[in-house]
């Protein structure tokens, strides 16, 4: 018999969060790994288009891997400690996120003005992804503030946002897309 992908186990409106405990569907946490699973959903969009550079596709790719340890990580309280290994969002992956906006700022022309969330359409899809990002750094934080989460996911939310608006940038650059000014009347 195959596995079914429903259980009915939250047909009364609860879920259980790895490690078994049952919360309600609306509980903070699962706004928050919710949030950040579909930020994953709007970057894999982005990943999927057809005029995506394939070098930036590879490293969205492995910042979508990145997103769903997070949601991991968000989805496993630290307390009580869970009985197998979880992954886990580390400084390590703060500093990928920032090497990557360090490399593509040294070829970006600099930014003098706001720009628009436009461009090319991988690109307005990027920057799409990142107002999801901020959303979930608006969750994770009000989360921080009422139980213990990692000392990285908020820092890893916040510099991910960063990483998403270069990366639309130099999306625009690669695909020769100017980035639109924006001009106030």
């Amino acid at each position: 018999m195959a596995v079914r992908i429903y259980t009915k186990t939250g047909d009364r409106g609860t879920t259980a969060l790895f490690g078994g405990q049952r919360v309600p569907k609306h509980a903070l946490r699962i706004e928050c790994y919710g949030t950040v699973d579909e930020l994953n959903s709007v970057l894999g969009t982005a990943i999927a288009h057809e005029r995506m550079p394939e070098q930036i596709r590879a490293i969205l790719l492995e910042l979508s891997c990145r997103l769903f340890a997070l949601g991991s990580d968000l989805a496993t309280p630290l307390d009580p400690p869970p009985r197998w290994e979880v992954p886990r969002i580390a400084p390590s992956d703060i500093e990928w996120l920032e090497g990557w906006i360090d490399r593509w700022e040294e070829e970006l022309p600099p930014l003098k003005n706001f720009i628009l969330p436009t461009g090319s359409m991988p690109a307005a899809l990027l920057h799409q992804a990142r107002t999801v990002c901020r959303r979930a750094e608006r969750r994770a934080t009000e989360l921080a503030e009422q139980e213990d989460i990692g000392v990285a996911v908020v820092p890893f939310l916040n510099r991910c946002s960063d990483f998403l608006f270069v990366a639309a940038r130099m999306v625009n650059h690669q695909l020769g897309v100017p980035d639109v000014l924006w001009v106030t009347r």
